[in-house]
């Protein structure tokens, strides 16, 4: 049986997550600029929401990835990877 770890994410999912991302930001500006109605900012701000929960839902399972990837045995105990340069 393959791990899950040697399944390619598919570029969809990839692809979803920059569209969800991407409407997001362009959501904020709109909202930011304060030309919507109540009714608008209250729709725009539900959608929002949305797409803020898919995209953390996505990041998550990128995370839980990268830890199956780091210790296949044990990746609640794998140490992420500390990108920054201090």
């Amino acid at each position: 049986m393959p791990k899950s770890s040697d399944t390619p994410v598919p570029a969809s999912s990839i692809a979803e997550f920059e569209h969800s991302l991407d409407e997001l930001e362009q959501l904020v500006t709109r909202m930011e600029g304060g030309e919507l109605s109540l009714d608008e900012s209250l729709k725009s701000f539900e959608r929002g929401i949305g797409l803020y929960r898919h995209c953390q839902t996505a990041l998550e399972q990128a995370e839980l990835r990268v830890r199956l990837l780091l210790d296949p045995e044990s990746p609640e105990n794998a140490t992420p990877f500390d990108y920054r340069t201090d």
